[in-house]
């Protein structure tokens, strides 16, 4: 079968629209998480929307529904934790992460029982995507997409210099929530098909990938962006021709772009000397 006749499955179509509006939004978002030193935040997020879905199939509730709110309010908490002086942020992340993946697991446990329901929540499932969380996705990416391009100016100056984005008067609590809320639609809408466990390098890979070729914030945004994309597109042919899994295929097309990327940097930072 040719690569071009993957594309008349449904489910293909489904995968390669919902995967490339949510790789592109996590990319976009992933540069000032990254730059902010809130990248364990997105993995803490993965780890409560699998929680929730858990929940939501035990409850008989309607998965993307039910996380949305609940991984939007988790994003709130981990921000005022990340934050907080009092707090040791990354352990706080961490113990929230740990304790939403135990909850999960005990829930399907109980109720579905320990076969495939776990793989696809903790690993994702290009089966996974119906029409209807299609339909959401597209909605809310658009969202997540206009959104950010309308704050792009303000994501800008609170991701570099706080102090100074607060002393000119702006909402810095604000802008950080509006990072937060946007990471969160983002991480729920991707865990179906990438799973718990690997979300969260959609947020990080193409981040670090464009900050090894780049300087400037514009630079590496619309680099990561392409990158995220293209790793996808990539990751999701491969993974139907071989016959692997789209989550752990998209990751391994992250990796080996990154390090390329560390390769050329490496490589022009010895011609500059």
């Amino acid at each position: 079968m040719s690569l071009l006749e993957m594309f008349s499955f449904p489910f293909i179509q489904r995968a390669l629209v919902a995967g490339v509006l949510v790789s592109l939004c996590a990319a976009l978002l992933g540069v000032p998480l990254v730059l902010k030193r809130y990248s364990m935040i997105g993995d803490g997020l993965s780890h409560v929307s699998f929680g929730a879905l858990a929940m939501a199939a035990a409850l008989g509730f309607t998965p993307l529904y039910f996380s949305i709110p609940v991984v939007v309010a988790a994003a709130f908490l981990l921000l005022r934790v990340a934050d907080s002086p009092r707090w040791n942020s990354d352990a706080a992340i961490a113990v929230v992460s740990a304790s939403s993946l135990a909850l999960g697991v005990l829930v399907i446990s109980k109720t579905s029982g320990m076969t495939t329901d776990v793989d696809n929540y903790m690993f994702g499932s290009v089966l996974a995507m119906s029409k209807a969380d299609v339909g959401l996705s597209v909605v809310l990416c658009a969202a997540v997409l206009a959104l950010f391009l309308l704050f792009y100016h303000r994501i800008f100056a609170v991701t570099f210099d706080e102090g100074f984005s607060r002393a000119t008067g702006m909402r810095v609590e604000r802008y950080n929530a509006l990072l937060a809320i946007l990471t969160a639609l983002t991480i729920v809408l991707g865990m179906r098909m990438m799973g718990a466990m690997l979300i969260s390098s959609l947020v990080i890979f193409p981040a670090l990938t464009a900050m090894r070729l780049f300087q400037s914030f514009l630079g590496v945004t619309l680099c990561a962006a392409v990158t995220s994309v293209g790793c996808f597109c990539a990751g999701l042919t491969v993974s139907f021709a071989w016959s692997t899994p789209v989550g752990a295929t998209v990751v391994a097309a992250n990796l080996a772009l990154f390090l390329l990327a560390c390769g050329l940097a490496a490589l022009r930072g010895r011609r500059g000397r």
